[in-house]
């Protein structure tokens, strides 16, 4: 079963980002997924900003990124575009950095009016970093995560949403495993005596 990496951008600990991405975690891992999260707000801020790709923390965060066959990528909107704690860690991937990976992007915030951000700010990034494909991502708004009275939620119809959007992202990993299956297994017989 493919690897997957949730990577949050939010610098905040007590992120509605944070929260959308667990959920997707827990609906891939009950799915029979293997998954880890990737917070950059708790990488080292001197190493991250000065690009110290061999510091033991960029390091391990970058092989994370390269061990994983699909990558979910959450980020609040700030000032209509993702938040440059993101941002910085995508420039320590290397240029094929998601080569051969599919990815779920996902953006939560205030307002319906930067639903656009996913399409316009964050896919190009994500294609010139050579994501082989890039589901249709979604945008939660902000009052749709219920925090502070017991456990942190979605509102339904958002968790309906984004289920759906989860359950594509699932679909097409599994579809690229089989590609992959079916090219190593035909490399296999072309090459075999």
């Amino acid at each position: 079963m493919p690897q997957l990496l949730a990577i949050t951008g939010s610098p905040s600990a007590h992120s509605r980002t944070a929260v959308v991405a667990e959920h997707v975690l827990r609906r891939l891992s009950h799915a029979g997924f293997e998954t880890g999260h990737l917070s950059v707000r708790e990488l080292p801020a001197a190493d991250l900003l000065a690009a110290r790709r061999g510091e033991p923390e960029i390091r391990r965060a970058l092989e994370a990124v390269a061990e994983a066959d699909g990558i979910v990528i959450a980020t609040p909107v700030y000032k209509a575009s993702y938040t440059g704690l993101l941002k910085a860690f995508l420039d320590l991937l290397p240029q094929d950095g998601l080569t051969g990976k599919t990815v779920l992007p996902l953006a939560t915030g205030g307002s319906l009016a930067h639903v656009l951000t996913i399409d316009y700010a964050l896919r190009p990034v994500l294609a010139a970093l050579g994501a082989r494909h890039v589901t249709a991502g979604r945008f939660v708004l902000d009052s749709s995560v219920e925090r502070g009275r017991g456990p942190d939620r979605l509102r339904p119809e958002a968790e309906l949403d984004l289920f759906q959007a989860v359950d594509e992202f699932a679909d097409a990993l599994r579809a690229d495993a089989l590609r992959t299956a079916d090219t190593v297994d035909t490399a296999a017989l072309t090459t075999a005596p």
